[in-house]
């Protein structure tokens, strides 16, 4: 129940966040380290990445492939982020620099979220231990 209460959390934040990509591109843009080519394409394909993990996620025919995607994608905006943060500002925003260097190690509780609620298997209860005097399984 709780790694499904968390999916739920996650893909929602995955969806304001893709939505954020074209509600307010300017922001985005700025992030983009100058060295990327495109940067416009590059937040449009961002925020489409994002609804799609977020909706792949939710489906468990797709969920294992939306996660790798979702980590795949985190790894990938990991320099804009870092960009911002060397920057000292984030365009758009009134993040402080103290939240611009948060922002870098919480990409990992980012990741190590999508493994467990996409990737990691569910697993019950461990089977009982046998008692006394039960045979082994198999033998």
């Amino acid at each position: 129940m709780t790694r499904i209460v968390f999916r739920w959390l996650l893909a929602a934040f995955f969806i304001v966040a893709g939505i954020n990509h074209f509600r307010v591109p300017d922001a985005y843009i700025a992030m983009i380290p100058g060295w990327l080519p495109w940067p416009a394409g590059l937040n449009l394909v961002a925020g489409v990445c994002e609804l799609m993990g977020a909706i792949g996620i939710l489906l468990p025919p797709l969920r294992l492939a939306a996660g790798w995607g979702l980590i795949a994608l985190l790894v990938a905006v990991f320099p804009a982020n870092l960009h911002v943060a060397l920057m000292g500002h984030m365009p758009g925003t009134g993040f402080t620099q103290a939240t611009l260097w948060l922002r870098l190690p919480f990409q990992g509780v980012l990741i190590a979220w999508v493994a467990w609620v996409a990737i990691a298997e569910e697993r019950g209860p461990p089977p009982p231990e046998p008692g006394p005097g039960t045979p082994p399984a198999g033998g």
